[in-house]
This record gives structure tokens, C-alpha cells and sequence, in this order.
């Protein structure tokens, strides 16, 4: 059966499946990139701008651009308070609508594996930065179920349903990564990872979470009279809640960056 496509269509509901993930995670990145103030940023595929909040939050850029495929994305970007003086635009990562060496950082947060070609990806964001400044990634760790939600795919798909995935999940490794911005030419390449953790406050709020997120919910309406039910009372026992009802999962993130050669 073919899996599903992944379709980023609802900023809000993936501010509440992935943004707190995307952020903790976020501001550990940063702070090992240890980037200086006053630099003009890019976030390539920017989605609802969860990650380019913390750019403008802990990084005192002089300029920030982003760029995103999703319409619905970008319009939740746009509505951040925050963000109102970022220029947020639609466009492809593989070919990217700005002049080389435009930028002095470039980074792809939770996104690289979402690229068809990775390389054309990483390839454009030395492209656009300028010479000695900063390309850089993180993403989840999908080859050893970093992803946050890797437990509740391997449970739905021993319920018999299919989950989308991304075209190029191999690029998350770090390895592949550590390879893709040598091969690009970049110098200084670093990687490392990064755990984060997330608490829900009851198994109630962490089905509600994981229910409401577009590709899952379709799933679940697919299903047979019973399927969901059994899937969340199995969830239940792999999640364990703690003594006061509350859930706590950890996520896995592998990161990058290097230096385009002055």
C-alpha cells in the first residue's frame, strides 16, 4: 500500500503536535551554533514559523527571511506577533528565490529529510550565504526512532494503518548528515545530538494532541469500528503514565553545521 503523503496544511494544529518539540529542541541548537548578533538570517522551510520565533528571541538578527512550500504555514508565521517584521515567502528549498550570498546564516530545522534531493538543498543554502558564514540543521533522528512520535507509529502501523513519510528520512542520520556538508564544500562541519523531552499532562491530552494533527486524523477516520479504540488503550500501556496520570516522552535530534570557505 502506498503511505500517505505528509501535507503541512494547518499551522495551529502543528504548533500543538510539533512546535513546543521543535523549540526545546531549537534553543539547545542555537545555543551550540553560538551564532553572533546582528546577522541576517534565512530559515529554509520556516512552516509556521515556530523556529524562526526563537531566531528572533535569542539571536538579535538584523534581518530574518523565511521560506516555506505551505501556504497555511506561512499565514500562522505570519499572524506571530513576533514575526512582523520577517519577510516570510513561499518557495522550494532546491532552488531558492534569493541572490548568493545574501545571507550570513542559513538553517534547515526539522527539515532536511522533507527535501526530494538533499544536496540541491544544502547546495542552495551555500549558495546564499556568504563567504565564512554560517549553514546549519537539525532533525530527528528517524533511523533510531528519535522522532517523537516514533512509538505511536510503530503501534498504528501494527494496527494495519499506513503513516506518511518523508522522502528522504535517511538524511536525519548523522553520518549522512556530517557527509552532506562536506560534500557541499562547507569547513568546520561539527555535528552532534540533541534530546529533548515533553510532558503531557494526562494520556487525554496527549491523544487529543496526536488527534488532531491532519495525516493522523485521516488515518483514524479510515478505520474500522473498534481499530482506534484498541490503538489507544495499547498506547496507553506503552506510554505508561506516571502516578498522577501525566505523560513523558523523549525525542532524539541529530545536528549540523559548517562554515562556507571565506
Amino acid at each position: 500500500m502506498t503511505e500517505p503523503q505528509i501535507r503541512f496544511v494547518d499551522g495551529a494544529s502543528y504548533e500543538r503536535f510539533m512546535g513546543a518539540w521543535s523549540q526545546q529542541v531549537g534553543t539547545e541548537f542555537l545555543a551550540w551554533v553560538a551564532p553572533e548578533p546582528g546577522w541576517r538570517w534565512l530559515d529554509v522551510g520556516c512552516g509556521n514559523g515556530a523556529f524562526t520565533e526563537l531566531l528572533v528571541d535569542r539571536c538579535a538578527p538584523a534581518a530574518i527571511d523565511g521560506i516555506d512550500p505551505a501556504p497555511a504555514q506561512l499565514e500562522y508565521a505570519r499572524a506571530r506577533p513576533s514575526l512582523q517584521h520577517a519577510t516570510l515567502r513561499q518557495g522550494d528549498a532546491m532552488a531558492m528565490p534569493y541572490a548568493g550570498a545574501a545571507f550570513d546564516a542559513a538553517v534547515m530545522p526539522l527539515v532536511v529529510f522533507f527535501v526530494p534531493e538533499p544536496a540541491r538543498g544544502v547546495a542552495e543554502m551555500v549558495r546564499v550565504v556568504r563567504p565564512g558564514g554560517v549553514v546549519a540543521a537539525y532533525a530527528w533522528d528517524m533511523a533510531n526512532a528519535g522522532f517523537p512520535y516514533a512509538a505511536l507509529h510503530d503501534e498504528m502501523r501494527a494496527s494495519g494503518m499506513t503513516i506518511g513519510m518523508p522522502p528522504s528520512p535517511e538524511a536525519s542520520r548523522d553520518d549522512l548528515l556530517r557527509a552532506l556538508w562536506i560534500d557541499a564544500g562547507l569547513v568546520d562541519v561539527r555535528t552532534r545530538e540533541i534530546t529533548a523531552t515533553r510532558r503531557y499532562a494526562s494520556m487525554d491530552e496527549y491523544w487529543e494532541i496526536i488527534s488532531g494533527w491532519r495525516t493522523i486524523a485521516a488515518q483514524f477516520a479510515e478505520q474500522p469500528a473498534g481499530v482506534v479504540e484498541r490503538l489507544r488503550a495499547r498506547m496507553e500501556e506503552v506510554l505508561q503514565p506516571s502516578a498522577d496520570g501525566s505523560v513523558t516522552r523523549t525525542a532524539t535530534a541529530n545536528a549540523v553545521t559548517g562554515r562556507v570557505p571565506a
